[in-house]
């Protein structure tokens, strides 16, 4: 859908695109409180070499910036054994999907 004004996510990877700033990937670090962190990992090479930064980001806008910029999303391991299995929650909506169609 055309939007009449950039969003903020459109304004980043318009900055990304004006300095050079690739996203590498994104990063779910961790689960505290209930609330979950992530981590934008920006590569910019210019004139003067390759810099790499690590930027502490909300995951919904990290999320929306990796599919934005088609980047990897990555979840630190330790987080599996934190959360609980959607596995078949998951089976159970794709079964359902599918007999829709049907």
């Amino acid at each position: 859908t055309p939007k009449e004004r950039p969003l903020t996510h459109d304004l980043f990877g318009h900055v990304f695109d004006g300095f050079g700033i690739q996203l590498l990937r994104v990063v779910i670090t961790e689960l505290k409180n209930s609330t979950y962190y992530a981590r934008l990992i920006l590569e910019q090479d210019n004139e003067l070499g390759r810099k790499i930064v690590e930027v502490d980001a909300r995951p919904s806008d990290c999320l929306a910036m990796a599919a934005q910029h088609n980047s990897p999303i990555y979840v630190a391991a330790n987080l599996f054994a934190d959360v609980e299995d959607m596995s078949e929650v998951l089976s159970r909506i794709q079964d359902s999907g599918e007999q829709d169609e049907e």
